[in-house]
């Protein structure tokens, strides 16, 4: 809907939406601008949950810093602390064994798995639809339980270190893995009856919040959000970086950039990522989990950075050492912010119903740029 500047300011208001509203995704703030149901503009309030890691990163030992990255996302973590791991690596030139490799994709996967159903649940729950979320965590939980037994803990995984990883699986975690992979592949007709074919779902999700490449772009836009657009950018294919170069796996794209394309991406990357770890258990190494790492870690001088894909988008890491045991500066990417930035735009003249449903489809974790 076009509205113009020129209506009588007695039928405008300014709307709050949340922070503790039902409908935002983490403690999100937005001061809406309704003309009726219209929405005329947007103001994103940010810093309500605001941790200071990176500032943390720069008073603490650079090893410290491990416990502090699967907190960023707290939905995908263990991407944040491949990435990190990634950047020490190339600053103290670490080979990492080849069987910490294959953990490390193994582990990201399932954790991109378990983010992709939380999104799933959640965005369905927006629409008002409860039942989905049922399934998704009965899903999830099949995933974390495999994440608690490798890391250790349930939603903030510690499982990478410079070097490799903390803990090495056994033959029953493996067994476990393909018993997993197995129930997943089963579960997809369930939702396409009950979510991918709804003719209530494809309604409220088709043609409404439709991004284009050109807008993506323009506002930093990342992961399966820039992927509905149609733009094939996976930091796993266009630069593979920890041995996914070895691996066969396809991109799924948006035709439309809608939400209703923004929801089959996730779901295909669910298959997509079931597929890399069948095959990183099928060529699982022997040998050990973890190379030899100095007890005290200090970079030579200079800047290092590096870069994954978490189940948001693009993360990137960049680091200044001084020589010395404790980071100069620490600076993070996360994917979410650029999602989030191009809301305004997105929604101006859009229903506020069909907001909720935008918000809903950009799977935004508010920690992770509030950090």
């Amino acid at each position: 809907m076009t509205i113009s500047a020129a209506e009588s300011p007695h039928y405008r208001m300014h709307l709050n939406l949340g922070p503790q509203h039902p409908s935002t995704h983490g403690v999100l703030h937005l001061e809406l601008e309704m003309y009726g149901e219209y929405v005329l503009g947007i103001e994103t309030v940010l810093g309500y949950g605001h941790r200071m890691h990176e500032k943390t990163a720069e008073r603490r030992p650079w090893q410290a810093f491990f416990a502090n990255t699967p907190r960023i996302d707290y939905a995908c973590g263990l991407p944040h602390g491949h990435c990190y791991a990634l950047l020490l690596e190339e600053a103290l030139q670490i080979e990492v064994p080849e069987r910490a490799l294959s953990l490390r994709i193994v582990s990201s996967e399932l954790n991109r798995i378990a983010s992709h159903l939380l999104w799933v649940g959640a965005f369905l729950l927006d629409l008002g639809a409860f039942t989905p979320i049922l399934y998704c965590f009965d899903d999830r939980e099949q995933a974390v339980d495999i994440l608690e037994h490798m890391t250790g803990s349930r939603l903030t995984h510690p499982y990478m270190c410079a070097g490799g990883v903390t803990g090495d699986i056994d033959e029953e975690t493996v067994l476990k893995i393909r018993a997993f992979i197995r129930r997943m592949r089963s579960r997809f007709s369930i939702y396409e009856r009950l979510v991918t074919n709804n003719v209530i779902f494809v309604m409220r999700t088709r043609g409404i919040g439709v991004i284009t490449p050109e807008l993506a772009r323009a506002y930093g836009a990342t992961g399966p959000v820039l992927r509905a657009s149609g733009v094939a950018c996976d930091i796993r294919t266009v630069a593979p970086y920890g041995g996914y170069g070895r691996y066969t796996f396809d991109v799924p794209l948006g035709a439309s950039g809608d939400c209703l394309d923004r929801y089959r991406v996730r779901m295909a990357e669910i298959r997509q990522s079931l597929a890399i770890i069948e095959q990183a258990l099928d060529r699982l190494p022997g040998g050990p989990v973890r190379a030899a790492v100095p007890r005290k870690i200090a970079p030579p001088p200079g800047e290092y950075s590096s870069s994954v894909e978490g189940a948001r988008g693009h993360v990137t890491y960049w680091a200044v050492s001084d020589g010395s045991e404790i980071p100069y500066r620490l600076k993070i990417r996360s994917a979410c912010m650029g999602n989030l930035s191009l809301l305004p735009e997105l929604c101006r003249g859009m229903l506020l119903a069909d907001l909720i449903a935008t918000l809903g489809s950009l799977d935004l974790v508010i920690p992770e740029i509030d950090r």
